[in-house]
């Protein structure tokens, strides 16, 4: 018999979690709801460019963990360790097991570090930089300012990672800089893609290799960093040709900023969760698990195939609180996702190309009357402004926001080119 019951256990209290949670309480105030995550702190990670650009701050992107999770709701601070689906419990770290009527999996990314050799020995010193850890966004910033002449190299892992677009996003941010300072003639710019291209979205790869070209940067494509050597100051990258043959180069650099790979925590490959690839196994469109019908899945630890970023978790989080809701009334789950995910892509200091999309690519504006592809000065300040407001007071406090998104105009663009 399990130590603790809950009627709705979240493993993880990340956007997704806490969001969920919050979401749940507004359109149910007596349901028993409790949160495993071990985390004292909570980021808001779509900051985190801008922070490694400059125009951020780690305080503003940061709260406490405490001060958003709704007080009626449990917090066990603790890291899930396992999970028995067939008798509904989850077991966390500490031994303890935990009963629940409904689950709701969303853990977040796993970084692997470890994946790229030599780079968890360097990473924060000896030029390389990554903007994917609070400890060390910081240090992208200051590489960038103190880099004059040289190699700045930026590099992008195979898929799936936390915003297709980031990598690239502190590439542009660093090249506007060294070009206000008078420094872009100095230093070479270089894009290291293990994909085929820039997007995975034609539509907006035609604008992105436009902005590329603006800034004379070299693009690398079947790219795929291997490994670092941080007081030598090379980067070693696995090169795939059209044929599959494989072979190694390594580059100088004076700055690196790397993208390590990223997958599904261990302890969800590891569980009946899991599909083949590790990820928690749903519905793409109703977000409930393929096996188990009282589990859901959402955010970046789930199975399905959209861009893993805060805005596809804001429109995911209505759908699993409303079929929670729906099988509690003994009603069918409804599909209500379509894959939509919003990518704001800092194409310099002052400007965003807002990407937004949905499955299969389809180009799906909130704002139709604009071409997206636009380096807008509005969405620099809903980078900055809006879309922070958005995260923390309305999709954290689980207001329901929706925008509705349309393809239509896009797809007249598309045809005209």
């Amino acid at each position: 018999m399990s130590d603790k019951h809950h009627s709705i256990l979240i493993v993880g209290g990340g956007a997704a979690g806490v969001s969920v949670a919050n979401n749940m309480r507004r359109k149910n105030n007596a349901i028993d709801i409790a949160i495993i995550e071990p985390s004292e702190k909570h980021y808001y990670q779509p900051g985190f460019t801008t922070i490694g650009g400059g125009a951020y701050t780690l305080a503003k992107a940061t709260k406490n963990e405490a001060d958003l999770i709704h007080p009626s709701v449990t917090w066990v601070k603790d890291y899930a360790d396992s999970f028995q689906p067939e008798e509904n419990q989850v077991t966390i770290r500490s031994g303890e097991t935990i009963s629940y009527d409904y689950l709701v999996v969303c853990p977040g990314l796993q970084i692997d570090y470890d994946k790229i050799a030599g780079l968890s020995e360097t990473l924060g010193k000896n030029g390389v930089c990554c903007n994917y850890s609070p400890e060390h966004v910081e240090y992208t910033w200051e590489m960038i300012q103190k880099t004059k002449s040289g190699n700045a190299l930026f590099t992008q892992p195979p898929m799936p990672i936390k915003c297709a677009g980031a990598p690239q996003k502190i590439m542009y941010l660093a090249a506007d800089r060294f070009k206000k300072e008078g420094n872009d003639n100095l230093i070479n710019i270089e894009f290291f893609n293990a994909g085929p291209g820039m997007f995975g979205v034609a539509f907006f790869a035609k604008a992105l290799s436009k902005v590329v070209e603006d800034y004379g940067i070299k693009t690398n494509f079947g790219n795929n960093l291997i490994a670092v050597n941080g007081p030598e100051k090379t980067a070693t990258f696995e090169i795939s040709d059209a044929d599959g043959n494989k072979s190694t180069v390594t580059k100088e650099f004076d700055m690196i900023h790397v993208t390590p790979p990223q997958s599904a925590p261990d302890f969800i490959k590891q569980s009946p969760l899991a599909n083949e690839a590790g990820w928690v196994d749903v519905n793409q469109f109703t977000l409930q698990h393929n096996k188990f019908s009282n589990v859901f899945g959402l955010g970046d630890a789930s199975s399905t195939p959209n861009a893993k970023t805060a805005a596809a978790v804001r429109k995911q989080v209505p759908v699993v609180v409303t079929n929670i809701l729906k099988l509690r009334n003994s009603e069918a789950v409804a599909e209500g996702y379509d894959g939509y995910g919003s990518c704001p892509l800092t194409t310099s200091v002052g400007t965003v190309m807002l990407a937004e999309f949905s499955y299969g690519g389809t180009v799906t504006p909130s704002f139709p009357f604009l071409d997206p592809r636009t380096n807008s000065k509005l969405w620099w300040i809903g980078k900055l402004i809006g879309f922070p407001w958005l995260y923390w007071q309305v999709m954290i406090k689980g207001y329901d926001f929706d925008v509705p998104h349309k393809a239509s105009y896009a797809e007249k663009l598309t045809k005209e080119d």
